[in-house]
């Protein structure tokens, strides 16, 4: 009971030298962390505004520990204005939400004077980071690309072309049949997966070869490119 009356009443007090150190602990840590996304990021939705965030998310979790300290009625005070608070900006990329909450982890950190667990926190997470950025572990590079064609109406190439196919591609699927000219040629749309991307102009001599297709165009997309 003397505990909870205890957490009721006055917060611990800090002189100036704590406090400064705190937020300047925070402050070099923010930058840490900022320094990692901005290394680690890929795509082109990159924003100088949130990496800012990072670095003053960090401050302002610091200040908000050490004016609760060990109060209660304060924490509690805090917890209903931040409640009433409506953030609206949208964060589409997760890994954005987990680098703010590593943010505010660290401010929480130095706001109680856990400095070791703060610096620990802040330099195996940026590691981490870095690590999965450099390694190849969750990327999936694969190769695909959108083919098309055109044949005389009635011709009697599919042979010819599947043999092609399974020469330079992994995976085939038909996309689109239409006629066009009317009616006088088809023109043909797949889905192709290469087994080398650097065969791709090979695949296209010998689809040249192959007497009545025309307009055979390939565009290639890397499923690895994030936007």
């Amino acid at each position: 009971m003397e505990s909870f009356i205890h957490g009721l009443g006055a917060a611990r007090s800090l002189d100036l030298l704590q406090i400064l150190t705190s937020l300047s602990v925070s402050l070099v840590l923010g930058v840490v962390l900022a320094s990692a996304y901005r290394w680690t990021h890929v795509g082109p939705s990159y924003s100088r505004a949130f990496v800012q965030t990072v670095v003053l998310a960090s401050i302002v979790s610091t200040i908000m520990i050490i004016t609760v300290g060990n109060n209660l009625a304060r924490g509690l005070g805090i917890l209903g204005a931040l409640a009433i608070v409506r953030f609206r900006t949208p964060i589409r990329n997760p890994r954005d939400i987990i680098f703010l909450f590593a943010s505010l982890a660290v401010g929480i950190s130095s706001g109680s004077s856990l400095y070791l667990v703060a610096v620990t926190g802040t330099f195996f997470f940026s590691l981490a980071s870095l690590f999965l950025h450099w390694s190849p572990y969750s990327t999936k590079k694969t190769f695909t690309g959108m083919l098309r064609f055109s044949a005389p109406m009635e011709s009697k190439l599919e042979s010819e072309v599947t043999t092609i196919m399974r020469e330079f591609t992994s995976n085939v699927e038909i996309v689109a049949i239409r006629e066009a000219g009317q009616g006088s040629v088809v023109e043909y749309a797949y889905q192709v997966r290469l087994i080398d991307p650097a065969i791709k102009a090979d695949l296209i001599q010998a689809l040249k070869k192959v007497s009545g297709l025309g307009d055979i165009n390939l565009v290639m997309q890397r499923e690895t490119v994030e936007i």
